[in-house]
């Protein structure tokens, strides 16, 4: 009879911090990715290549919960993985993921239909030998590809990143190389955080999770220009008063770059580099309008797909259907399928 995988159930270290430990080591070859799979699903699902099944594949990962964040420090051979859109508009993991590389690569990350190119003002990828931190949202779709790798991430609530980061939805997918000071010192505190943490008091796990968390956020915060003075303070407030705009209007077919710069009284040029990491304003409505479908669809099923594209401030359901399957790479009426058949 098949053994399970080796799993240490959750348990307490100290009040306030839990962990639990998964391998596959027990699992027969064949097995093992299976196994894998099945730990890891509840949040991102492993594609098996044509040969995952045959061979042998190793894994383990320890989890740590503590003081409302999540750390996990993973090993595990190389593999495709997707959090689809059908998986965000039935589940409810919200949070932001910041995966520390201590060693290996990310090969491809495509969070749409197509490979996600490099936003202005952002690093090339590193360099071999160089660390890199990945942040993803976990409230959009993502598709990567990594190697064999062992890798350290926070679990942090929006409200936490949005403190450093006023416009968190655009972190996702984004890559740091860590060749600058803060960039380092985040990368060495999750990897010494990583071999330390099971012999930490309560206080000290506590404490060094969310300064690992602040750090990482920091780090892609001052690649942004987010952070560091009172001016970039100024363009943080701006910025949420933009973003609250939209969010307001956002089902009005009429709600364009030209109304909000007339709405807000705002200088041109300073609405452009607000937006220039989306790539520009437009870019941004177009997909909250996007993501605004992709969830009525889902908890809408009896409503037509037309009123879906109406009410997300489409001006007809062509234009919809057109920038929803180029976005995620499938017609709207297949992805509602899709999403209530993983619903039930």
């Amino acid at each position: 009879m098949t053994q399970p995988a080796a799993t240490i159930p959750e348990r307490p270290l100290s009040p306030g911090v839990a962990h639990s430990h998964f391998d596959v080591f027990t699992e027969p070859p064949d097995r093992q990715f299976l196994a894998w799979r099945a730990r890891v699903g509840h949040v991102m699902d492993a594609l098996p290549s044509s040969d995952a099944l045959q061979r042998p594949f190793h894994a383990a990962i320890d989890r740590y919960d503590v003081g409302g964040l999540v750390f996990t420090d993973c090993r595990a051979d190389a593999l495709v993985m997707e959090r689809s859109l059908a998986r965000v508009s039935t589940d409810s993991v919200r949070d932001f993921a910041f995966h520390v590389f201590e060693h290996g690569r990310m090969d491809d990350v495509r969070v749409r239909a197509a490979p996600r190119a490099l936003r202005k003002g952002e690093p090339p990828p590193a360099p071999a030998g160089t660390a890199t931190i990945l942040a993803l949202d976990m409230n959009q779709p993502v598709r990567l590809r990594r190697s064999d790798c062992r890798v350290h991430t926070f679990f942090v609530p929006g409200a936490l990143v949005q403190e450093t980061f006023p416009d968190p939805e655009a972190l996702h997918g984004r890559r740091l190389a860590c060749t600058t000071p803060l960039a380092r010192l985040a990368a060495g505190h999750a990897i010494s955080l990583a071999h330390h943490i099971g012999g930490m008091t309560p206080a000290a796990a506590q404490s060094s999770v969310r300064t690992g968390a602040q750090l990482v956020v920091s780090a892609f915060g001052t690649q942004a220009g987010f952070e560091g003075n009172a001016r970039a303070a100024a363009r943080a407030a701006m910025f949420d008063k933009v973003r609250r705009h939209v969010q307001t209007h956002l089902h009005h077919t009429d709600l364009t770059p030209e109304s909000v710069l007339a709405a807000l009284q705002l200088p041109r040029p300073t609405l452009y580099r607000m937006f220039q990491h989306e790539g520009g304003l437009g870019s941004y409505i177009r997909s909250l309008r996007l993501r605004q479908a992709a969830s009525d669809l889902v908890r809408y099923p009896h409503v037509m797909v037309t009123d879906i594209a109406y009410g997300a401030g489409f001006g007809s359901a062509s234009d919809f259907s057109r920038a929803f399957r180029r976005t995620y790479g499938i017609a709207p009426q297949d992805f509602r399928v899709q999403a209530l058949e993983r619903r039930f």
